[in-house]
């Protein structure tokens, strides 16, 4: 049977079910994943400075997540290393090959690098298969066909392939669209929010099966979200940004347990925040004397504890030591509640997260256990999260 007659037969219908995740799927076809470097990559649009400064090297066959609140210059670096944009100062370079610079500017197809939108940016007048072999000009008709085929095979879509888009649902789109980026086999792929409209079910499974391609692939990936949780579950490095800049750089549990700031901790957990003086470079706390080197004598501090990082027991319990409290509020978020505890010694209330079978109701006296090593000190004048 030819191919076009395989088309023909397959195009009999268009209420498909969605195919199932599987294992028995063929693999991605590997490609020779690149070195990407940023060298102090700026951009200006007028008066406004889009990114400032930003300088990072992503090694060959890493997935780095960009995290940032919107408008820091996550996607504006992505059109850059695209080449949708050009920068308007510092370098962009693809295994040490200068793509983008003062002198020099390579346009999109030169660079061997995918791009997946946040919309997807399917063709609604062209095939699915269409629409995957859409990067594969170069290669004859049929040829580029039997590489689309493949790639839908990959994501489990293989039958919907004479079919439109406007047939598929957010899930499927956003596996054609991944298709369609992985096809051609670039070196570098380039994500923005690509799970941003899926549903939470459906975004777990498809953040999973995401990851899965890019390692069989072995294409150096920047992923772009504003999701913490979802940066931690894809990223094998995190580059949080803010206002143009990079902040900080590292592994996801570096990250949470090393904060380079006050912003970059409140990106990773929900935090209290008690203002201190600093004294003889220390703060005098409920829990003892604690350090605070990056505050000048006499400067305000804030000691940041984290809701997730105290133990509770019931007062009289005899489960050790703890500072007495009272429970003033509770919220129930299902496996866990929200609590708000007046705790002897803080002049605020502490909001503390505890397992909802634990069952501490409003009013109950408790013993509240504050682990000081994993407690944090930032100094109070910092800038305010965006």
């Amino acid at each position: 049977m030819g191919f076009t007659s395989w088309l023909k037969r397959k195009a009999g219908s268009t209420a498909l079910p969605a195919p199932a995740l599987t294992s028995a799927r063929p693999r991605a076809a590997a490609t020779f994943a690149a070195r990407l470097r940023f060298d102090m990559v700026e951009r200006r649009y007028g008066d406004h400075l889009a990114l400032a400064g930003f300088s990072l090297d992503i090694a060959p066959a890493e997935v780095v997540c960009l995290l940032g609140p919107s408008g820091c210059g996550k996607t504006t670096l992505l059109r850059i290393t695209s080449g949708i944009e050009k920068p308007s100062a510092g370098r962009v370079l693809i295994n040490e090959r200068e793509v983008a610079g003062p002198d020099r500017f390579e346009p999109p197809e030169r660079r061997g690098v995918g791009l997946m939108f946040q919309d997807f940016a399917l063709f609604p007048h062209l095939t699915i298969l269409d629409n995957v072999a859409f990067g594969l000009k170069a290669l004859p008709r049929e040829e580029a066909h039997r590489e689309a085929l493949a790639g839908l095979a990959r994501v489990g879509l293989e039958r919907y392939a004479p079919l439109y888009p406007h047939v598929l649902s957010g899930g499927q789109m956003q596996r054609v669209a991944l298709a369609r980026a992985l096809v051609p086999r670039p070196a570098v792929v380039l994500m923005d929010e690509p799970f941003s409209g899926l549903d939470v079910q459906l975004r777990d499974s498809m953040q999973e099966e995401t990851l899965t391609l890019l390692r069989e692939t072995r294409a150096t990936s920047m992923i772009v979200t504003h999701h913490p949780e979802e940066a931690m579950r894809l990223g094998d490095r995190i580059a949080v940004m803010r206002r143009g800049r990079l902040i900080q750089i590292g592994k996801a549990e570096q990250l949470y347990r090393d904060p380079a700031d006050l912003f970059v901790a409140r990106l990773f957990s929900e935090i209290n925040e008690i203002p201190y003086r600093v004294q003889g470079g220390v703060i005098e706390t409920p829990i003892g004397r604690i350090a605070a080197p990056d505050v000048a004598e006499g400067g305000r501090a804030l000691l940041c504890i984290r809701e997730r990082g105290m133990r509770l027991a019931r007062a009289g319990a005899g489960a050790g030591a703890g500072l007495p409290g009272r429970v003033i509020r509770v919220k129930f978020l299902g496996d866990v509640g929200r609590l708000e505890i007046g705790v002897q010694g803080f002049d605020q209330a502490l909001q503390v997260r505890a397992r909802e079978s634990d069952g501490f109701a409003q009013g109950a006296e408790v013993a509240v256990d504050i682990d000081r090593t994993r407690v944090l000190v930032f100094p109070a004048d910092e800038v305010e999260l965006d």
